[in-house]
């Protein structure tokens, strides 16, 4: 499973407001990668801090099987999503990049920090992406761990026979 935050890995962190007061952010979607770890019976989810009516959105444009909103404790929120998932923490990766994030990124099997993380949130990461938040981290991540698997050829192979 890949569990990620929403501000910082898959947005920049830029938050925009209309004159009205609605939210609006701008989501990097990795639609092929994350429709890829579908296919292969692997499932994404969303766990963050804040609301916001464009996770929900979000959520359907990227394949996300679960999203859990205004959590003030991740780890908790990790720990009951993976028990209804039925996965365990050492089956699971999570991409964060700030200080509430540390009880997921020190509680998963791969943690996994954007490029422009707090530097508390690389240090608990097994890995450092090259990509920043909401520019490529979330894709990039996808492909390392399907590439490390063994599934990534076979994705590409399939893609390019379309």
């Amino acid at each position: 499973m890949l569990v990620l935050d929403v501000d910082g890995v898959l947005t920049d962190g830029s938050i925009f407001y209309t004159d009205g007061g609605e939210e609006l952010k701008s989501f990097m979607c990795a639609t092929a990668r994350a429709e890829a770890l579908s296919s292969l019976g692997k499932r994404a989810g969303i766990i963050t801090g804040r609301r916001s009516a464009n996770c929900r959105t979000a959520r359907k444009g990227i394949d996300i099987a679960f999203v859990a909103q205004g959590v003030s404790d991740k780890k908790v929120a990790l720990v009951q999503v993976l028990a209804d998932a039925g996965v365990k923490a050492e089956q699971t990766c999570v991409m964060g990049d700030d200080i509430v994030d540390l009880p997921m990124l020190r509680t998963c099997g791969l943690a996994v920090a954007v490029a422009d993380a707090c530097p508390e949130a690389k240090e608990d990461a097994d890995y450092v992406t090259e990509a920043r938040g909401g520019r490529g981290a979330v894709r990039e991540t996808i492909e390392m761990i399907l590439r490390a698997q063994g599934s990534w050829q076979a994705l590409v192979a399939r893609y390019r026979e379309i």
